[in-house]
């Protein structure tokens, strides 16, 4: 992790929220307690930030300097708001969504990043909670895709797609356990489409709240594709249905 993207020390950790600086994560050390540890810890906490106790090596290896027990790893992009993704939609397309519940590798996440942005979506909804950083790992891996594509954070999925419905969104899951095939919906219309955890895929609750389970149909022996190459292949379904519009 570059330097430059890290605030170590208990003070400008507290400066750095305070002054409204998109942070990815808060790194605290296992263990840490006294009245001022309590202090950034409540302040994390109203500021919906996401904190991670991790071992005083784990901070060790981020900074050479005195961390105090605290790191803040600033955000490598802006987010955005979900209404600036949809005020940002041209009057002349078609709104294209891309929401993970649950991505958590960071090279899925820019990979996802990048095929979303060839595919013309128009932006990504992540988890505050269960998600992948985006670091400069994501980045790299979404081949500049994530400095064009809006990100935004939101603290609850299934709060999040009800209001995207509401909207006049039809929200897709990609799932391998429907049986009904991606050809076979009609992806022309404003949709969000759901990409699943690496390992558990969508969740029950999210998948409930879905208008469409799409499968990709398979060939062969391996019952599952990886969640990047998915992704692809769902989005440049919708580009094949409404090119062909």
């Amino acid at each position: 992790m570059a330097n430059n993207n890290i605030v170590f020390g208990i003070r400008p950790v507290v400066e750095a929220i305070e002054s409204g600086k998109q942070i990815e994560k808060i790194y605290i050390r296992k263990g840490a307690e006294g009245q001022l540890m309590s202090e950034v810890r409540d302040l994390c906490f109203r500021h919906r930030l996401r904190v991670q106790e991790v071992p005083v090596e784990k901070l060790n290896r981020l900074t050479r300097g005195s961390h105090q027990g605290i790191i803040a790893q600033i955000a490598e992009i802006e987010y955005v708001d979900v209404e600036d993704i949809l005020e940002r939609v041209p009057e002349d397309e078609t709104p294209l969504i891309v929401l993970f519940d649950g991505v958590t590798d960071v090279r899925n996440f820019g990979g996802i990043a990048r095929s979303a942005e060839c595919a013309g979506a128009h932006g990504i909804i992540t988890s505050l909670k269960s998600s992948a950083p985006v670091n400069a790992e994501a980045m790299k891996s979404s081949a500049g895709a994530l400095t064009r594509i809006p990100v935004a954070r939101v603290g609850s999925v299934r709060n999040t797609i009800k209001a995207l419905q509401t909207e006049g969104f039809q929200v897709v899951a990609a799932t391998e356990h429907s049986r009904k095939l991606m050809y076979d919906a009609d992806l022309r219309k404003p949709t969000v489409i759901i990409m699943g955890s690496e390992e558990k895929g969508i969740s029950k609750e999210v998948l409930k709240l879905c208008d469409e389970q799409l499968a990709i149909p398979m060939i062969g022996a391996i019952e599952s594709l990886n969640v990047s190459a998915a992704a692809a292949i769902m989005l440049f379904e919708v580009v094949r249905q409404r090119i062909g519009d």
